[in-house]
């Protein structure tokens, strides 16, 4: 094969998308979700991972977190691992990291990023469906659930666990 086969072959692979976000939580075990302005529902801070740019997961998750809320914070475990399905678009491979639990004064700091986000709020963990909908309020339950399992990771498709 050569390389330009080898380049033509690639470029007819299927793509798949990347997201990343992280899971913060103030001392209480509240969980940081912000309100975007492009779509419905709440998400975590996160965002769509630049691989082509070389940028992992882990590295998207934390930018995103900078760039969203203001907070640079060091990504610890990686909780979830979910594989999201959806119509009119190819599968994205959706990541959470804990984010740690954040000190009151951290809050007080967060800017939020105009361009793409309303608010940000604080919610308890039985609130989390009410405010992330669908594969993304699992994605999360089951992220906090690998918490209390000591951050083992858990492998997820459309935010239910797969064993």
């Amino acid at each position: 094969m050569t390389l330009q086969d080898y380049a033509t072959y690639i470029a007819g692979l299927p793509r798949v998308l990347a997201g990343a976000a992280a899971l913060l939580r103030d001392e209480r075990g509240r969980v940081l979700v912000v309100e975007p302005n492009y779509r419905e529902g709440w998400a975590l801070p996160g965002g769509t991972v630049e691989s082509e740019a070389g940028e992992s997961p882990r590295q998207g998750a934390r930018r995103e977190t900078l760039e969203e809320v203001g907070l640079d914070v060091e990504l610890g475990a990686l909780l979830a691992v979910d594989w999201v399905r959806g119509p009119g678009r190819p599968p994205i491979v959706a990541y959470v990291y804990d984010g740690g639990v954040l000190p009151e004064e951290s809050f007080g700091a967060i800017r939020l990023q105009e361009s793409e986000l309303v608010s940000w709020r604080l919610v308890e963990p039985a609130e989390v469906s009410s405010y992330l909908l669908g594969s993304l309020g699992r994605r999360v339950l089951a992220a906090l659930d690998a918490l209390a399992d000591g951050g083992r990771t858990v492998e997820l498709e459309d935010g239910h666990r797969v064993e």
